[in-house]
């Protein structure tokens, strides 16, 4: 934002007796005079599904911020400091805002540096890579990459208010109607769930892209580093053994 020698020199002025005594009248002018920029990085983040006054909403929450922390001795202009608090909190907001259910923080970050993480070790590889590996590249346990990648399932669900993006009118919701088969699907996986912790963990790695991430023989082959034969071996087995351990418990 431009402000003329004047007008520089007085907000400087306010910026300094308001870090004195904190007074919520200045502290409003000071917002004031700078919700433009507020509103000129808001509009930045436009075209995500986000309404812009949602948007305008939270980039004044980052500039609230940026006037109680600014320290006009520090020498720089309000405006170099406040527009890296401002873009933070939209950050923030959309990090948050897009998980359907939530997830710890840390889980979040996790996973959406997994997305880079992938595809630079694919790129170098020439083929997708194992757990292991995403793990060392990502600087996280196989138990952090496993959970990251199980919590992005719960990543950007589409509301049931958008559009159908079909030529027929009304939202996806309008769509529904129909008993679910994945709720019955869902049951079934509660149930077997104990018998597959009893599992090794590739074996339970292998049930879990097969039958939750709906990836093939020769995908799960690729992302584990072992061969298709030996995934088919283990799968047949891992439900064989599933198969018998639920007749048993019936």
């Amino acid at each position: 934002m431009a402000f003329d020698p004047d007008e520089r020199d007085d907000l400087r002025r306010k910026f300094c007796e308001y870090a004195k005594n904190h007074d919520p009248a200045l502290r409003e002018q000071l917002v004031t005079a700078h919700i433009g920029l507020a509103e000129y990085l808001a509009r930045r983040f436009t075209n995500r599904g986000e309404p812009l006054d949602d948007l305008v909403q939270v980039a004044s929450l980052g500039l609230l911020k940026a006037v109680d922390r600014f320290d006009p001795d520090r020498g720089l202009e309000f405006s170099t400091y406040a527009t890296p608090t401002i873009v933070g909190e939209l950050k923030r907001h959309f990090r948050d805002k897009g998980w359907a259910v939530r997830v710890p923080r840390r889980v979040q970050e996790l996973h959406l540096r997994l997305a880079s993480v992938v595809g630079t070790l694919s790129q170098n590889l020439g083929r997708s890579p194992t757990i292991g590996e995403i793990a060392q590249a990502a600087s996280a346990s196989e138990e952090d990459v496993l959970e990251a990648i199980e919590a992005g399932h719960a990543y950007r669900f589409t509301s049931l208010d958008a559009p159908s993006g079909s030529d027929d009118e009304g939202s996806l919701g309008s769509q529904l109607g129909e008993e679910d088969q994945a709720l019955a699907d869902s049951e079934h996986r509660v149930a077997l769930s104990p018998l597959i912790a009893r599992f090794p963990h590739r074996e339970q790695m292998i049930l879990h892209l097969r039958f939750f991430e709906g990836l093939t023989q020769s995908e799960i082959a690729s992302r584990l580093g072992i061969s298709q034969m030996h995934v088919s071996r283990l799968l047949a087995r891992s439900l064989s053994q599933l198969r018998a351990s639920a007749e048993d418990t019936a």
